[in-house]
């Protein structure tokens, strides 16, 4: 049998440093420039997100199913819900769905600074 591994998530954008930038703010780790088109950051668990350039990027609308859907999100787990929305709020963040039912559902949504979705999801409700 065939093994085969993560490597990595990549999102198109139109500004690869500032989203890359973005998101070490978020998940801390380091920052690699593969090239003006192609930036890297590998958090501190090891994990890779890349940041590639897509001249004239339209952000996906969410909750659409069209042919400008969301096509893939991104989930962070928290422990402090509140904590983490006023930090990627602060570095730039925008708030999608904020309603977690009182705590009852366990995720609020948002997009990135190039309008990519993402969660930030309460650790505990993880199974």
């Amino acid at each position: 049998m065939t093994s085969v591994t993560f490597t990595l998530v990549a999102l198109d954008c139109p500004d690869p440093a500032a989203l890359a930038e973005f998101y070490q703010g978020v998940l801390g780790g380091g920052i690699s420039r593969e090239s003006e088109e192609w930036w890297e950051l590998r958090e501190p668990g090891g994990t890779r997100i890349a940041f590639q350039l897509a001249p004239g990027h339209r952000a996906p609308d969410w909750p659409r199913a069209d042919a400008n859907s969301q096509q893939a999100h991104l989930d962070f787990d928290v422990t402090d819900m509140e904590a983490a929305q006023e930090k990627v709020l602060a570095l730039g963040a925008t708030a999608l769905d904020l309603d977690d039912q009182g705590g009852k559902r366990g995720f609020r949504v948002y997009a990135d600074p190039a309008g990519h979705p993402f969660c930030l999801c309460r650790a505990a409700d993880r199974p």
